[in-house]
C-alpha cells in the first residue's frame, strides 16, 4: 500500500491510499491552485465513487505521480510555477504501467491554444466553471478508453506469454530436430567406399532439419554390390521417419531384412532382381505402413566382374551414364513410385560399364532445382554438369554438384532435399571370358 502526503503552501494536506484498483475504483488527481475549486471537484468525484487526491501546483502533482498510480488527472491550465500544459507534458514522459487520462481545465477557447494542449498530450478539455454533468460525461468517456486500454494490455500480456511458451516449444522442437538430423545423417554410415573394381560416393542434404531423401549401398559378396536412392514424398518429420524405416529394409548390416536380398540354397544370401525388390517394397508399404506417403526408388545390382548393372527405376529421376570419353546419356524406363497403388508393376533394365565409365543417380531435388526464373535444371542440365566436370572424381564431384546447384538457384537453402549416388567403375577386377577358336 502506497501512502502519499501532499503538502501545500497553506498548512493543510490530503493523505490518501492510492493503491491502483482498490475496490475496483478509479483514482483521480485534482490539480488546481484554488483550494475551493479542488474541494468542489473532489466532492463531485467522491460522490461518483472515485478515489481522489489533491495537489495545489504542477510540481506537487508531478511529485505525486512519480510515486503513485493515477487513472485520471483533472488539471487547471493557469497555475503559478509549472502550469497545466507543462505538467501535462512532463506527465506524458513518466514511465507508467498504464495509460493516464488527462483533462485540462481552462477558460481558454482559442483553437490554437486547444491545439497546443493536444500536442503535448491532453486527452480532453473542460471550460471553467466546471459543469457537473459535463464533467461526468467526460470522465465516462475517459473510462471507456481506460477500459479498452486495460483489455488491450491484458491481451498483449496473454499474447506475450503465449509467444514465450511457443518460443520455448520451438526451441525444444528445434533442438530435437537437430538431433533428428544427426540421426538421419548417421543412417549413411559411409559416404565413400572403394570396392576395388568400383568406387561408390554418396551425398545427402536435407532442405530442412530432416528430409525424405536417403541413399546407400551394400556388399553382397566380393563380386556383387547393391546401390540405391529413395525420395519419400513430402518433407519433414513424417518423411524422415519413413526413410528410417526404409533404411532398415535396404541395410547391408541386416541381410535377413534387406528386401534386395533373398536366401540361397547354401544358407547365405543372393541378390534379388531389382524389380522384384521394388515390388516387395510396394507390398510392404501398402499392407504394413499406415501412411499416405509414397516414394520414388532407383535400385541397382552391380556385378564387379563384368561391369553389368541391372536397375529398376520406380518413379525416380533418370540415372546419367557417363562414359570414359566424357559423353553422357540418360537411361531408364521411368516406372511408378512405390506405395502409390497396389497394382504397380516394375521392370528391370541394364547397362554395361567399361573401365572409366560411371553412373550418377540424382534425386528430383537435383533435377528440379529451380533458377530465379523458375526454370528447372532437368536432365539436360545434369548431363551438362557431368560433361563439364568429367575430370572430377568421387566426393569432389558431389561437392561440385552442391556448389553448382547453389549458383544455379541463387540460394543456399534448396526447396527440396538433394541426394545422389555416384558409382565409378575402374574395372581392375574385371574377369572377361577367354576368346575361343
Amino acid at each position: 500500500m502506497n501512502k502519499a502526503v501532499l503538502t501545500q503552501t497553506q498548512p493543510d494536506f490530503v493523505e490518501v491510499d492510492c493503491s491502483p484498483g482498490q475496490e475496483g475504483k478509479r483514482f483521480v488527481l485534482v490539480v488546481d491552485d484554488s483550494k475551493v475549486q479542488r474541494k468542489i471537484l473532489t466532492a463531485m468525484l467522491k460522490r461518483w465513487g472515485f478515489q481522489v487526491a489533491e495537489a495545489a501546483s504542477g510540481q506537487e502533482a508531478m511529485d505525486f505521480c512519480e510515486n503513485n498510480h493515477v487513472d485520471f488527472v483533472l488539471s487547471d491550465w493557469m497555475m503559478p510555477g509549472m502550469n497545466g500544459l507543462e505538467f501535462c507534458e512532463a506527465f506524458r514522459k513518466l514511465d507508467r504501467q498504464g495509460y493516464g487520462y488527462f483533462i485540462l481545465l481552462t477558460s481558454k477557447s482559442e483553437k490554437g491554444e486547444i491545439a497546443r494542449g493536444l500536442e503535448v498530450g491532453a486527452d480532453d478539455f473542460l471550460t471553467k466553471p466546471v459543469n457537473a454533468d459535463e464533467l461526468r460525461a467526460r470522465i465516462t468517456a475517459g473510462e471507456r478508453i481506460l477500459k479498452m486500454e486495460g483489455e488491450l494490455q491484458e491481451k498483449n500480456r496473454l499474447v506475450s506469454a503465449t509467444l514465450n511458451e511457443l518460443t520455448e516449444l520451438y526451441d525444444m522442437v528445434d533442438r530435437d530436430l537437430m538431433e533428428a538430423k544427426k540421426l538421419q545423417q548417421s543412417l549413411i554410415r559411409e559416404r565413400f567406399k572403394d570396392f576395388g573394381a568400383a568406387q561408390v560416393s554418396l551425398t545427402l542434404r536435407s532442405s530442412g532439419h530432416v528430409g525424405g531423401d536417403l541413399v546407400g549401398f551394400f556388399r553382397v559378396d566380393e563380386h556383387q554390390i547393391g546401390i540405391w536412392g529413395i525420395d519419400v514424398s513430402g518433407h519433414g518429420i513424417t518423411s524422415a521417419l519413413m526413410t528410417a524405416r526404409l533404411a532398415g529394409n535396404l541395410s547391408g548390416r541386416s541381410p535377413e531384412q534387406n528386401v534386395a536380398l533373398e536366401a540361397d540354397e547354401n544358407g547365405g544370401f543372393r541378390l534379388r532382381n531389382p524389380a522384384d525388390a521394388a515390388d516387395l517394397l510396394n507390398t510392404i508399404v501398402m499392407n504394413e505402413m499406415e501412411t499416405e506417403h509414397y516414394f520414388t526408388l532407383l535400385i541397382a545390382n552391380v556385378d564387379l566382374r563384368t561391369g553389368k548393372v541391372v536397375m529398376c527405376q520406380a518413379g525416380h529421376p533418370h540415372p546419367v551414364i557417363q562414359r570414359a570419353d566424357g559423353s553422357c546419356e540418360s537411361v531408364g524406363t521411368g516406372g511408378m513410385p512405390v506405395g502409390l497403388i497396389d497394382a504397380a508393376y516394375y521392370t528391370d533394365f541394364s547397362v554395361t560399364l567399361a573401365p572409366g565409365d560411371r553412373i550418377f543417380i540424382p534425386s528430383d531435388g537435383v533435377m528440379e532445382c529451380p533458377d530465379p526464373q523458375e526454370s528447372l535444371l532437368d536432365d539436360e542440365g545434369v548431363r551438362d554438369f557431368m560433361a563439364m566436370n568429367a575430370d572430377r572424381k568421387g566426393e569432389k564431384l558431389l561437392e561440385a554438384m552442391i556448389t553448382h546447384l547453389t549458383e544455379y538457384s541463387g540460394q543456399k537453402d534448396f526447396p527440396d532435399d538433394v541426394s545422389a549416388v555416384l558409382l565409378e567403375f575402374s574395372g581392375e577386377d574385371v574377369h572377361r571370358p577367354e576368346p575361343t577358336g
